[in-house]
C-alpha cells in the first residue's frame, strides 16, 4: 500500500513539475507580461462568437475578475483583474452538423488591470500568445497600441468588450 501511495505521489509531483516547466517555457510578451500560470484552470466569465473571423472564444478570469463579475463591479474592473480570452476557429461537429464547436486553437490573449502601470493604455496591459506553441505576439512593446486602439469603442466600459454572463 505504501508503494502505491509513493508511486501516486511521485506521479502527481512529476505532472505538477512538468506543468510548471511548460508554463515557464513560454516566452513573455514583448512588453514583459508573462502568460499567467494556471490560466487554463480559471473560470469562465463569458463566451463569444465572432462571425467576422469565424472564431469561438471563452473569456476566463482570475479570482479578482470572477469576484468583480459576480458583484457587478466591472466598470471599472478592480486593479489585479486579469481577463483571458482563448480562441479557436469554428468547426462543425462531425455528427451534429448544426453545432459549431471549437476547431484549431488560435491564441490566448490577456488583459491585466493595473491603473498606474498601464495608465497610457486605459489602465490595462495587453498580451497575446499565438498558436499551440504559444509564440508571443508583436515585434516590440508597441504592439499594445494595436490592442488599445481596437478597444477604443468600449472606452466607456473600462475598455472591455466582455459582458459577464448572467447566472441564476
Amino acid at each position: 500500500m505504501k508503494a502505491v501511495s509513493m508511486l501516486l505521489a511521485i506521479g502527481t509531483l512529476t505532472g505538477v513539475c512538468a506543468y510548471a516547466v511548460a508554463a515557464d517555457a513560454v516566452a513573455p510578451a514583448p512588453n514583459g507580461i508573462t502568460i499567467p500560470a494556471g490560466y487554463k484552470d480559471w473560470r469562465t466569465i463569458a463566451v463569444s462568437h465572432r462571425s467576422d473571423n469565424n472564431t469561438l472564444r471563452t473569456i476566463l478570469g482570475n479570482d479578482v475578475a470572477i469576484n468583480a463579475a459576480r458583484e457587478g463591479k466591472t466598470n471599472p474592473w478592480p486593479d489585479g483583474t486579469v481577463l483571458g480570452k482563448v480562441a479557436w476557429k469554428d468547426a462543425t461537429h462531425e455528427v451534429w452538423k448544426a453545432a459549431t464547436v471549437p476547431g484549431d486553437f488560435i491564441q490566448a490573449e490577456f488583459m491585466v488591470k493595473d491603473s498606474k502601470k498601464y495608465s497610457s493604455t486605459g489602465g490595462w496591459g495587453f498580451a497575446r500568445w499565438v498558436g499551440m506553441e504559444q509564440k508571443p505576439y508583436g515585434k516590440d512593446a508597441n504592439f499594445a497600441q494595436e490592442c488599445f486602439g481596437c478597444h477604443t469603442p468600449v472606452k466607456n466600459n473600462d475598455w472591455v468588450f466582455t459582458q459577464p454572463v448572467k447566472m441564476p
